[in-house]
């Protein structure tokens, strides 16, 4: 028999009076604010006046809801909750978002449909502090800002301009011609008896579906715009190449690799290299000014979706997508406003970003192998790591003890290791946000990430809370300041350019979905994952976190090998390994305390290579030894 232990909290009410929970949150930590409520019309005493406790009622854990919702309002609010979990038991209104599984993506999606369904603006920041439907309903009680919804736009201008983060790889594509830098592959080996006419068809169809995948990139009297191609213009080929097991790496990485024309191709390239009559991969390349991260997997759903129809000699049946990539791009021109009315969304938040970043060093000191070259050539390398179940178990109650995201405790420890490293106590990390921030954005294809730079004082020797607890309010002011595009914050800062630096930030900082779970479904075929070897890089240093379907967490560094040689960075990783299990075991001793190097590595930096001991030997003076060794 397991035994749960739960904090329980008894309480009298005053007559209507409605108990304020949220007061309890602001004032305890995580871990002492209760998991259940039971409201008693008196306590129970003994004949001596004191508490009764055994008389307590035990809480109803019968279910893994608390109290039921009270209203209409926090009804829908656990609706929300359970949809975007994709819990279907019930949820109770004090039941916590972070330790039913949620984190920082998830919040922004609930973020997005609490704002459709109840049009209510709530800020990522309430989210974390008041995680359960009780304590945001209080929230929204309050004055609550409004934001207009996305829509369709009709009509459109003749002239659609890119969004704020196509026009930095617009930039980037036009200086460095066809760079594979910000190319996306996705690749999956397929077993079974595949209709290739009708992959062909349901390539088609996606491309018809989602505008982005159709648009093209011209230049008007020095602007860039978008055009989207009609259907009639915008038809895939599938590229077909024979390959053996010992070709196919070398011939992935170098499809990958091919160039895009943004003014003259569609952004999507596809080959599938035959393995085998019953054997193939499917290799799906994006450029990034078309799509993100999040965009993988609606694209690798409509695929799948449209196979199936085709294979059935059907047309898919799916409904309208509510709006395209142009419509999102001139609505957030809209929603940002002009940045000369101090009352504008765009306003405010770059007031907070110039203040937030002022005084940002402009490159941390890394430990770099090589010197900085003026002309970066883009390549890199990857380390790969993996910390066990049980230490990730350790280090996620750790983050909901706190009261942050998974995500905000790897953020802290990465700002703890390049201190360890000599990196300093001012660490600027950049941080990809989802920035769907509208409902209608959830399905979409699109480049609508947004970079954040989350800035960290490690000063004083911290213990690893306390920086957990200074990288959480770092993040959630960030995170209600995301609709600033990073390039206008690169903009306004205006910091010394360098074409071999990346501005503001030199290390990024990436949690991803598992990329073992393939999210292809085609009848017949089994599918799953291929890896692609891309030897690009982007940052300085990326530290990529996954966190695996058996519990894991597992990550790559890639790097730039103009700076860093593979050993280094293997190095890293193995340090990153050992702050994460020392942290697990004990966060509440300094960031100094921390052993990070093993014995044998001890050794030999203090041994072997600080072993400069020479024998001189030899009469004489020490002046006339030296006038000796100036000879």
């Amino acid at each position: 028999m397991i035994r749960e232990d739960r904090l329980t909290a008894y309480y009298v009410a005053e007559p209507d009076a409605v108990p304020d929970f949220l007061l309890l949150r602001t004032h305890l930590p995580e871990h002492m604010v209760p998991s259940a409520y039971v409201e008693l019309e008196a306590l129970p005493l003994t004949p001596n006046g004191k508490l009764d406790r055994k008389a307590l009622p035990a809480p109803d854990v019968t279910s893994t809801t608390t109290r039921p919702p009270r209203d209409p309002r926090e009804e829908l609010l656990c609706t929300l909750f359970g949809q975007v979990l994709g819990i279907d038991t019930a949820i109770g209104i004090d039941d916590n978002f972070f330790a039913l599984g949620g984190h920082s993506l998830l919040a922004t999606r609930l973020a997005s449909r609490i704002r459709t369904v109840l049009g209510a603006e709530l800020p990522l920041r309430t989210i974390f502090q008041a995680p359960t439907v009780a304590l945001l309903a209080q929230h929204m009680d309050g004055d609550i800002e409004h934001r207009s919804s996305l829509t369709a736009q009709n009509p459109r201008p003749d002239r659609i301009p890119l969004s704020h983060a196509q026009r930095r790889l617009w930039f980037l594509d036009k200086m460095e011609g066809g760079s594979p830098t910000y190319h996306m592959p996705l690749a999956v080996r397929l077993n079974g008896d595949l209709d290739t006419h009708a992959l062909q068809q349901a390539l088609t169809d996606v491309i018809h579906r989602h505008e982005t995948l159709r648009t093209v990139f011209e230049e008007h009297d020095g602007e860039p715009i978008q055009k989207v191609l009609p259907c009639t213009e915008a038809i895939p080929t599938l590229g077909r190449v024979p390959a053996s097991e010992e070709q196919l790496t070398d011939l992935l990485t170098s499809a990958a690799a091919q160039p895009f024309s943004l003014k003259a191709d569609i952004p999507l390239r596809a080959t599938l290299f035959t393995v085998s009559p019953a054997e193939h991969v499917l290799l799906l390349v994006v450029h990034h000014i078309a799509a993100d991260g999040w965009s993988l997997t609606p694209l690798a759903q409509d695929l799948s979706a449209a196979y199936r129809a085709r294979a059935q000699g059907e047309a898919p049946e799916w409904a309208p997508l509510p709006v395209q990539y142009a419509d999102y791009t001139l609505w957030q021109h809209e929603l940002l406003g002009d940045e000369h009315d101090p009352a504008s969304r765009a306003a405010r938040q770059l007031a907070y970003w110039r203040t937030e970043l002022d005084g940002l060093p402009a490159e941390l000191a890394l430990p770099y192998d090589s010197p900085r070259p003026r002309h970066p050539s883009h390549r890199g390398g990857s380390v790969a790591w993996e910390l066990p179940a049980a230490v990730h178990q350790k280090l996620e109650a750790l983050a909901r003890e706190s009261g942050a995201s998974l995500f905000l405790l790897v953020h802290a420890m990465l700002a703890g290791l390049l201190t360890r490293l000599g990196a300093g106590h001012d660490i600027p990390l950049g941080a990809p946000i989802a920035g769907r921030t509208d409902e209608a954005l959830h399905h979409q294809i699109g480049f609508f990430v947004n970079t954040l730079v989350l800035r960290t004082d490690t000063s004083g020797d911290p213990t690893f809370r306390t920086l957990l607890h200074r990288t959480r309010e770092t993040g959630l002011h960030a995170y209600s300041h995301q609709d600033l595009p990073f390039e206008r914050i690169v903009e306004e800062l205006n910091p010394v350019r360098s074409a071999g630096r990346h501005p503001l930030f030199q290390v990024m900082l990436n949690l991803e979905d598992d990329l073992a779970a393939s999210p292809f479904e085609l009848p017949g075929i089994e599918v799953s994952a291929e890896a692609v070897a891309v030897d690009a890089a982007k940052f300085d240093l990326m530290f990529n976190v996954v966190t695996a379907a058996d519990g894991a967490l597992r990550g790559s560094v890639d790097f730039a090998t103009d700076l860093f040689d593979h050993a280094t960075v293997q190095g890293m990783a193995e340090q990153f390994i050992r702050l994460c299990e020392a942290v697990a075991a004990d966060p509440d001793r300094p960031l100094a305390d921390y052993v990070l190097l093993t014995h044998d590595e001890r050794r030999r930096l203090l041994g072997e290579w600080n072993d400069t001991v020479v024998e001189v030997g030899g009469p004489g003076t020490l002046h006339e030894r030296f006038e000796e060794r100036v000879a």
